[in-house]
């Protein structure tokens, strides 16, 4: 085998000052690290040639790219705007004695449902009682005396006609008449007011809704301007659940609200994974917050099943509009690009075209596109991540319309139906 001969010692010599090597280990790890970096390097090019053949970018003339479709349709598109809500009962009366006394008895149980009239609590009667008898008793005095000076009046009367008697004493007799009337009056009223002084001491219901904790228990003494009171009543059938909103939707709002009396509304539990109940709303705040930009709104729900409390927190979706004869696709198809949002659109050649569309209302996993596909359109919902104008593709699936939600779009437009008849 044949060698190459060894340098001349003033060769060699200028070899070693061009290229020193202070250390012959570190000469040798540098060429372990290089080695290792160019099998790591080689891996890499070997994992990226792999998922390039099993991932190929389609493109002009290439083989078919499998891909899911659907085909564009016509149909009514509801608008709904969201917002956050906190439940409020219609009315919360804190019940309170009007009388002081020793609370007797609380006839009703925490939780229950009362009606207007029915009995709350009871406060010791007897000195109410005691009131009421005293003021009759002196107001059937006093009007016995008046039922005398009247007599008297009439017999003076007589004897003025007689000149029995001076006028002046008829004069005297008349004044007394006119006082004892005062007196009656004044005995009248003092009865109607041991009347409801007693009347106060029952305790009854002045709405209709359902009964809080307890907050004084019966023996102990109550009076009318305690902080507390006895009991908490809430209304709960109807309820009220107050939401806000941007204030930049509040022209549509109006607009929507002057076409329609009633906005049919629909509360949801916080993450929006049940539907708690159903109602409309009732009206809009005169002002928006400057702090957050935003307008109170109320509305209002029968909460037949009692599935609101007051203080409850709730997302809100009101129903604002149905926009009639859309072209919807699923909002899958559409993709953004550096010129705006466009779909795949298949064309009848087996080849796609990327046809920029304009979007609408997206909702429910659709979307209604203004411009840019008629219905009947077939537009690709799957693998459009390896397609490019002009890629040829195969269809996985037969091209069928998406599913409408028909039930959702014809309840929304029932319901906003029925506020316009409302109205």
């Amino acid at each position: 085998m044949k060698t190459n001969p060894p340098l001349p010692p003033q060769d060699l010599k200028d070899f070693n000052d061009r290229f020193p090597v202070s250390n012959p280990r570190s000469w040798k790890k540098d060429r372990r690290v290089w080695a290792a970096a160019a099998v790591v390097a080689a891996a890499g090019v070997w994992a990226l040639g792999r998922r390039s053949a099993s991932h190929p970018k389609a493109s002009k003339g290439g083989g078919a790219v499998p891909v899911g479709v659907a085909a564009a349709r016509s149909g009514d598109m509801p608008v709904y705007l969201d917002g956050l809500g906190s439940v409020a009962a219609f009315y919360t009366v804190t019940v309170h004695s009007r009388v002081d006394g020793q609370l007797m008895s609380v006839p009703v149980r925490e939780g229950q449902d009362v009606k207007p009239g029915d009995l709350l609590a009871q406060v010791d009667p007897r000195p109410f009682q005691a009131a009421l008898d005293q003021a009759e008793g002196q107001l059937a005095r006093d009007t016995a005396l008046l039922t005398n000076a009247k007599l008297d009046l009439e017999r003076y009367k007589g004897l003025i006609a007689l000149d029995a008697i001076p006028k002046q004493q008829l004069d005297t007799q008349t004044a007394t008449v006119g006082q004892d009337e005062g007196t009656v009056k004044n005995d009248t009223a003092l009865v109607e007011a041991a009347k409801l002084q007693l009347d106060y001491a029952a305790i009854k219901s002045p709405i209709s809704g359902r009964i809080g904790l307890r907050q004084t228990d019966p023996g102990n003494i109550v009076h009318a301007n305690d902080p507390s009171g006895i009991l908490v009543i809430t209304q709960l059938h109807p309820i009220s659940v107050v939401f806000t909103l941007p204030e930049d939707n509040l022209p549509a709002v109006m607009k929507a609200v002057a076409k329609r009396a009633k906005l049919p509304v629909t509360a949801y539990n916080r993450d929006k994974s049940a539907k708690l109940a159903d109602g409309y709303l009732q009206t809009v705040d005169n002002q928006i917050d400057p702090g957050t930009g935003t307008s109170k709104l109320k509305a209002v729900f029968d909460n037949k099943e009692n599935s609101l409390f007051p203080n409850q927190f709730v997302n809100v979706r009101m129903l604002l509009d149905v926009k009639k004869g859309q072209v919807i696709v699923p909002t899958v198809a559409i993709q953004r690009g550096s010129s705006g949002s466009f779909v795949y659109a298949v064309k009848p050649d087996g080849t796609v075209e990327a046809r920029p569309v304009t979007v609408g209302v997206v909702e429910n996993g659709d979307s209604s596109i203004d411009s840019g596909l008629s219905a009947g359109d077939t537009v690709v919902v799957d693998g459009a991540d390896n397609l490019q104008p002009g890629s040829k593709v195969q269809v996985a699936a037969p091209a069928a319309p998406a599913t409408p939600p028909a039930a959702d779009a014809g309840a929304a437009s029932a319901a906003l139906h029925r506020g316009h008849k409302a109205k």
